[in-house]
């Protein structure tokens, strides 16, 4: 794919969604940070049901390290992976407390060190908390930039660095979410809605006929 082609492509998803953000329900890093951890393989609908009861409890660290574990799970025991992910957000608390002031860090090297918290979820914070250029590849991500063509690549962490690289500066800020919400709404896994698609023409997926 070429870069006007790439260019053409944003500028309509640009246009069609001028200022998109995460589906996800926060109001501050630490909270943004708390739902990604517990959207692990949850939805995002999943998530800000217990998270709309959570948040106007405990919505600190130092508020849902004074729930405990046991306290925590009463309000997250709907989400998939709801113990694992406890245990995680109590110890991340516990370390934003002791080693960040209470604070969410900026730097993925701290992100990272947090227990849940991968290179994904460092990307989702960095970029929609705090303004940075990193793309946070989910699955819709990388099942978009590989169908249409706009940055293929084998395996998640070279899809995004393709998508730093080819994405046009002008789009890259809003790009992830630009993408997800194309994955999660139109360019579907099983039946993508290519006759309803606003880069339908654009869009390099060999088999798109068959969903015309």
């Amino acid at each position: 794919m070429n870069k006007q082609k790439r260019i053409e492509i944003f500028t309509r998803l640009r246009d069609a969604n001028p200022n998109p953000t995460t589906e996800l329900n926060y109001s501050s890093p630490f909270e943004l940070l708390i739902a990604v951890i517990l959207s692990a393989q949850a939805t995002d609908v999943g998530v800000n049901k217990a998270t709309d009861k959570l948040f106007p409890v405990a919505n600190t660290p130092e508020a849902i390290l004074a729930l405990g574990v046991d306290g925590l799970k009463e309000y997250i025991k709907t989400i998939g992976l709801f113990n694992s992910k406890a245990e995680n957000v109590i110890k991340t608390c516990r370390i934003l407390i002791e080693k960040h002031g209470g604070r969410v860090p900026e730097k993925r090297e701290d992100l990272e060190a947090l227990p849940g918290v991968g290179r994904k979820t460092a990307n989702v914070v960095l970029n929609t908390a705090f303004g940075h250029m990193a793309m946070a590849v989910d699955t819709h991500i990388f099942r978009v930039s590989n169908r249409t063509g706009i940055a293929p690549g084998k395996n998640v962490l070279e899809v995004e660095k393709r998508l730093l690289r080819l994405v046009p500066k002008e789009f890259l800020l809003d790009a992830h979410h630009w993408l997800i919400l194309h994955g999660r709404y139109t360019c579907t896994a099983r039946k993508p809605k290519c006759g309803a698609c606003i880069i339908e023409d654009l869009c390099e997926f060999k088999d798109k006929r068959d969903y015309l």
